[in-house]
């Protein structure tokens, strides 16, 4: 290659490695290239969407005219690799490691506990990176040594569009928080650096020192002198073209050649982590080197903003200051544009993101846009190219067009000042009023809006009633449910020109709903009509009597004494140059109480390989190498149930490259069994025979050249399936029920009935007769999705890699479907990246595919499922129909349940079996009286559902807590004092709870109770949130107390310790690393157990103890990692080993110490292998039946506060209680605690996993599927490790952890159903009915706005204006 050439060539750095590659398929992008062609695996593929952050990187630009580095941070998996030509790189590797040293970033991550499975951690970590390092660049005053210049809402938006399924986010925002110069350090939560006791300036001293003048450069000197400008690329080599100009973009538009059949225009790709695109273009065509089109021009008639500006460029725009004085009467308006903009998608989506693609996607596929609503209510114009011709015309003409054709460009927009035309004197009292709104399943963005509206009126006082006047208005709703934003016309016409009353405001909202309709097919449309009702009353509301007494909510007091008189000072309404912008979480409190006594059993020591997730070097399945000639897979699943597959044909082919062929039933070896996971209770399929069991099911397996050949060609196959002659399929349990449709489930496993009902119902006050109500589905959502990695060996024998819960079961299935011994079969775990149970039997099939595709092939064959396919597979957590009967007291007590629960376990068994028991192991929780109950599982041809965090258990305590919540509004009683009166005594507890109850001082929770009432101030606050109910009308508070008595089972668990000849010991157990811990623990009880044999330097042996991967022809009988135990189980085992090794030791021990008097550890090791001491133990722990099963207790307050005009529920405060009996890791379970109630979170109140008509899994992605952000969690988290220590029969007295305080969630729920209950008695009393059944509701699972909102009153704003209108 000539010079010149490789002047043109593509040319980066990555973490200061230069790279340059000279050619390169350009729909490539940069996520790919890093985790296929370079060494760093930090960067993770998660949703593949720009959802999730795991992604995320830094990128650096240097501008040599300014001999600036401008730095951001972005999502790599929408990154084009040829976009970043010229620029900078910089990973979670990069900002330190293992052999360097680590970031104060990573130690600190590590110090505050903020990483469990680790695999969010590398993108937390860079998006915290980016925000400190832009932060340095402001001109704000030194922060204090070890701090930055980053404020503390700064940090927490600089995680705001990262998640993370397993922590919970306290302990993150707090590390990020550590960094911030505004930060009060007393605010910041449990870690390993200080105590609680220690002052402000040992914590100071002990935090790992930050100094940005140390900081890494982010761009390499040699990329500066070779300043590669991005335009100098090779456009015909690379087919990537840099048009500098409109004329050269002219040009290349307009050429008709044969090889540029398709063309695609980018700026930062982010449109396809929506429109999922998988045709190849011929040329792509890069317009952010176009000066007219990447322009911000302020003027006095407004602002011109080229259609290449990012988002995150137009908000710095719009937020300005020290712009000419011709735009301050409009600082208002384009402020709040600038604030509302900052909650579109995310930041480091933001940063690629551009104004125009914005508009055009909403112009050219309906994207459901904020600018575009923000946009046309200012009168916003736009300036179009299309061939020679350009034209400027206005927004709303714009996005009312035909769709964009592809030679035609957006090229700038206007944003117009409002105040340009007209110079108002000192008596004009015309003021201007801009506000926008958005109703989001996330307050911060990283979420679609359900509806967007954008209001502006020029308001008066009128002359003659002193009443306020609208002039003009322009309102504006989009994203509801429409083509695109619009104007309400007919509502603007009606306004302009009235006085504000509340009748003319009950004419506009009537109006207003007639206008606003949703389109057919879209979710929930008559709460998002009354979303703009509610949005236009919240408008103009404060102007009709700013002497109300009752405070709307949606004011605040200083906002109300300005529109009391809101004419003296106009040019003051700006209510967004505030500096001190508030915080997300404000403190919370931790309490833990540990004993030493089992030093280092019991130490909060940071989890075990922290600092290697948190710096990227941790190695999961996906980061493995990949071996010569490896193959790849991606799975063909059905979209129809019950039908015949006829054929599948891959079309188009001219599309498909490197397809090496199809995997189906028909290829299993004729000795193998078709068999895709299995259980005790029976087996799944791999693939589908003739006929499909249900949509999703596996049908075939695409193996090709790469990954992404692979997931092209799943996508386009065409199955054809015959219909004809099939019963229709089972899609309900009410039809399984019809069609006597069961799995069965072992008597064994069917729980006992408590006490004879018929006399519990004789004997009641009261009885409710047939309640019912629905639990629906919950996806896992791990980060790392289902992968696996096989790779033949010698002699017919399979190597398999998995990420798995359970490889033991994985290994036997996989020997049965090749039809080989299973001494053929190799299964290995390292790490898993986050399980909750969808990576134990459902991983199976995914190594089981990889290992037939392997054995066929004889070549390696990985798969890493996209996200799609992994939701469209999971199953989840197990729906389900709840009938009940129930007696009780007047006062409360109850006397009898029964119940009629129908599970809806799906196409096949699983471990749905399992259900009856886990269900009734959490329902019992409340003295019932006498129990007595009917539990079907049923098999239908939905998705199989699988054990999900707490499986059952979770289900079981809520229809306890329905239960009681029935009963105390059907007798108008507080319903804490029902709960109260219903919780177990000690007599029976032992009642309902024969085999697991325990000794009398085990039973710890009527404590946890009474002392949680005082800690959380429950009582009181509950007269606070009654104030505050009786003064705010359009915000209502509830608060609620909730307990968890949870039956946990302990099983048999192998173990294996080898002390190797330095003295260093290596340790592998049965359970796998999930995240939870685990490898930690089981660390630290070896270093406890080996320290008794009491040797010099045996007080250190932590830093000398490794845990290695799971390997299933090393430790065997593994078993499930699940059920909470698993960790205190292995401890157990490892406790074995080493008892056994010390045994061992012991004699050799005392030779030599009367030879040579007291001896070190390393010695005694040594002379053990010298004189032939056998230094490896392995045992099978095997629980005695006393220590079996036992109950864990806790309990939560939560209070929450639900926005009555949209449905909104805001999580204020929670306070927990949990008994972790003597805790092995404080930290650990901590985290194991707040991560499961936060995921408990996302049960009851946010996550919706849904099916269509043919039982086909459509949540499926970030963009339909929210889990917990934090933004969504408590405001303020306040947890209490009790250490009860009465459990001698546990191992070292330890509890389990990991599943029981995920039950506790339903205090959120419970708490807004208090405060829905509120809104609905408000509700009653504005009709003048005294009806109390409005406190009888069914509050469904989950609780997410439109389902709030429609208890609250779909239409209670007209109702409230009825009701203003008749009282005067």
């Amino acid at each position: 290659m000539s010079e010149e050439d490789k002047k043109r060539s593509l040319v980066f750095a990555v973490n200061g490695e230069r790279f340059e590659l000279p050619s390169v398929n350009p729909s490539i992008t940069l996520l790919e290239f890093l985790r296929t062609q370079t060494r760093f695996k930090s960067v993770k593929l998660s949703c593949g969407e720009g959802g999730c952050g795991a992604c995320v990187v830094l990128l650096s630009k240097y501008d040599p005219v300014q001999d600036k580095v401008e730095d951001y941070n972005v999502s790599s998996c929408l990154t084009l690799l040829c976009s970043i030509n010229g620029c900078s790189i910089t990973t979670s590797e990069g900002l330190g490691n293992s052999k360097s040293g680590f970031h104060p970033i990573h130690q600190r991550f590590t110090g505050f506990h903020a990483s469990q499975c680790g695999f969010c951690t590398p993108g937390m970590c860079v998006s915290l990176f980016s925000t400190l390092v832009n932060a340095e660049k402001t001109n704000r005053s030194d922060p204090p040594t070890g701090f930055s210049k980053m404020t503390v809402s700064e940090a927490e938006k600089a995680i705001a569009g990262n998640l993370c399924r397993c922590t919970g986010y306290r302990p993150i925002a707090d590390a990020c928080k550590s960094f911030a110069a505004d930060v009060d350090i007393e605010d910041l939560g449990f870690n390993s650096f200080w105590s609680k006791e220690d002052n402000k300036e040992i914590k100071l001293n002990r935090l790992p020192l930050y100094n940005p003048s140390d900081e890494i450069c982010t761009f390499p000197e040699f990329l500066k002198k070779e300043n590669n400008s991005a335009m100098s690329l090779d456009s015909e080599r690379y087919n990537w073209y840099f048009p500098g100009n409109i004329e050269e973009l002219q040009n290349l538009l307009n050429v008709h050649d044969s090889k540029w059949t398709e063309k695609k225009l980018v700026v930062g790709n982010t449109g396809t982590g929506y429109y999922k695109e998988i045709e190849s273009y011929d040329r792509y065509i890069d317009l952010k080197y176009i000066p007219e089109l990447s322009m911000i021009r302020m003027h006095e008639t407004g602002i011109e903003i080229g259609a290449a500006v990012t988002i995150s460029k137009a908000i710095e725009a719009l937020k300005e200051e020290n712009r000419s004085d011709f735009l301050t009467r409009d600082e208002n308006v384009f402020r709040k544009i600038s604030n509302h903009m900052e909650k579109i998608a995310s930041g480091f989506i933001r940063n690629t993101a551009s104004v125009g693609g914005n508009l055009v996607m909403a112009q050219r596929k309906h994207f459901p846009s904020d600018l575009a609503t923000l946009l046309l209510a200012v009168d916003s114009t736009v300036e179009i190219m299309s061939g020679p011709r350009r034209e400027k015309i206005t927004l709303e003409e714009f996005l009312e067009r035909p769709p964009l054709e592809i030679n035609s460009v957006l090229l700038s927009i206007n944003i117009p000042n409002w105040s340009s035309n007209r110079k108002p004197s000192q008596q004009d009292n015309t003021m201007l009023l801009f506000e926008s709104y958005r109703a989001a399943p996330r307050p911060l963005g990283n979420a679609l809006p359900y509806l967007n509206a954008a209001f502006l009126a020029e308001v008066t006082p009128s002359n003659t009633s002193g009443r306020i006047m609208v002039k003009h208005c322009r309102l504006v709703f989009g994203a509801y449910g429409t083509r695109h934003a619009i104007r309400a016309t007919r509502v603007e016409q009606f306004l302009s020109g009235k006085t504000l009353n509340n009748e003319v405001l009950y004419i506009a909202v009537k109006l207003v709903r007639d206008s606003v309709v949703p389109e057919d097919g879209t979710v929930s449309p008559a709460y998002r009509s009354s979303l703009a009702v509610g949005y236009l009353f919240e408008f103009f509301s404060p102007f009709i009597d700013t002497r109300d007494k009752a405070i709307d909510g949606f004011l605040d007091e200083s906002k109300r004494t300005s529109l009391a008189s809101p004419f003296k000072s106009a040019e003051n309404q700006d209510q967004f140059h505030l500096n001190n912008i508030p915080a997300l979480l404000s403190s919370a409190k931790q309490d833990i109480e540990f004993s030493r006594e089992n030093y280092p059993v019991g130490e909060p020591i940071s989890k075990s390989g922290a600092s290697l997730q948190a710096s990227g070097e941790a190695i999961y399945v996906d980061d493995i190498p990949s071996p010569t000639n490896c193959l790849h897979g991606a799975f063909i699943y059905s979209t129809k149930p019950l039908a015949r597959v006829k054929s599948i044909s891959l079309e188009p082919k001219q599309q498909l490259d490197g397809i090496v062929g199809v995997i189906s039933s028909r290829d299993i070896p004729e000795a193998g069994e078709n068999l895709g996971s299995k259980s005790i209770f029976g087996g799944e399929l791999l693939f589908a025979n003739d006929l499909t069991d249900g949509a999703g099911q596996r049908i075939a397996l695409v193996v090709a050249d790469s990954q992404k050949h692979a997931d092209i060609a799943a996508k386009l196959a065409v199955v054809d399936y015959g219909l004809e002659d099939q019963e229709p399929p089972i899609l309900s349990v009410e039809e399984a029920v019809r069609r006597s449709s069961f799995y069965e489930v072992p008597p064994f496993l069917y729980p006992k009935q408590v006490g004879d009902v018929s006399k519990g119902m004789a004997e009641a006050d009261h009885k409710i007769i047939s309640a019912k109500f629905k639990l629906d589905s919950q996806y896992y959502f791990y980060m790392e999705t289902q992968t696996a990695l096989a790779v033949p060996d010698e002699d017919n024998c399979m190597v398999v890699y998995s990420s798995c819960q359970c490889p033991e079961f994985a290994h036997s299935v996989i020997a049965k479907c090749l039809g080989i011994p299973e001494h053929n079969v190799r299964v290995i775990t390292k790490r898993v990246g986050g399980g909750f149970g969808g990576k134990a039997l459902k991983a199976i099939p995914v190594a089981t595919a990889c290992a037939l595709a392997a054995h066929k092939l004889n070549r390696p064959v990985r798969m890493y499922l996209d996200r799609k396919t992994d939701m469209i597979m999971a199953g989840g957590r197990h729906p389900m129909r709840i009938t009940y009967n129930v007696g009780f007291k007047s006062d409360g007590k109850i006397t009898a349940l029964e119940l009629e629960i129908l599970v809806d376990a799906g196409m096949s068994v699983d471990v749905s079996a399992i259900l009856p028991k886990n269900i009734l192991a959490t329902l019992k929780k409340y003295d019932f009286g006498a129990l007595s109950f009917d539990i079907k599982v049923c098999k239908t041809n939905n998705p199989s559902r699988s054990a999900m965090r707490a499986p059952g258990e979770v289900q079981g305590s809520y229809i306890a807590e329905a239960v009681i919540e029935h009963i105390a509004s059907f007798l108008s009683l507080e319903v804490d004092s029902v709960r109260s009166r219903n919780l177990h005594t000690y007599n029976s507890l032992s009642l309902f709870y024969e085999q697991s109850a325990g000794e009398v001082l085990e039973y710890t929770l009527p404590s946890i109770w009474d002392n949680l009432a005082i800690s959380s101030s429950f009582n009181q606050r509950t007269q606070t949130v009654k104030e505050f109910n009786r003064s705010n009308r359009w915000r209502k508070r509830g608060i609620s107390r909730v307990p968890i008595v949870y039956q946990v089972t302990m099983r048999p668990t192998p173990g294996k310790v080898i002390i190797l000849r330095d003295g260093s010991v290596a340790v592998e157990v049965g359970g796998m690393e999930l995240g939870q811990g685990l490898w930690t623990k089981v660390k630290q009880m070896a270093a406890f157990a080996l320290a008794s044999i009491h040797c010099e330097g045996t007080e250190n042996l932590l830093d000398k103890v490794r845990v290695i991967q799971g390997d299933t022809l090393s430790v065997i009988q593994g078993g499930f990692t699940a059920g909470s135990t698993t960790s205190e189980a292995s401890c157990a085992a490892v406790k074995l080993c080493c008892d056994i090794l010390v045994e061992r030791l012991t004699p050799l021990k005392e030779r030599l110490e009367q030879q040579m008097g007291p001896i070190k550890w390393e010695m005694l090791v040594f002379q053990g292998h010298t004189q032939a001491v056998n230094m490896a133990a392995s045992t099978l722990y095997v629980p005695d039946l006393p220590a079996m099963q036992y109950i864990n207790y806790g309990a939560a307050v939560s209070e929450a506060k639900v926005n009555l005009l949209t449905g909104e529920t805001t999580i204020l405060q929670v306070d927990m209680i949990y008994d972790c009996g003597q805790s092995l890791n404080p930290a650990v379970d901590l985290g194991q605690i707040e991560g499961a109630f936060v995921q408990g979170i996302g049960f009851f109140m946010l996550e919706e996993y849904l099916l269509n008509s043919d039982g086909l899994v459509i949540s499926e992605g970030t963009w339909t599927y929210k889990i917990p952000s934090l933004d969504t969690i408590p405001k303020q988290f306040n947890v209490k490790i009790m250490n009860s220590g009465h459990h001698k029969n546990r191992v070292l007295s330890s509890k389990a952890s990991g599943e029981p305080p995920l039950l506790l969630a339903v205090s959120v729920h419970s708490a807004a159903r208090d405060a829905i209950k509120e809104a609905r008695a408000q509700l009653l009393s504005w009709s003048g009915s005294v009806d109390k059944s409005s406190s009888i509701f069914n509050l469904d699972v989950p609780a997410t706005m439109p389902v709030v909102k429609e208890l609250c009153g779909l239409d209670n704003v007209e109702c409230y204006l009825e009701w203003s209108l008749g009282k005067k």
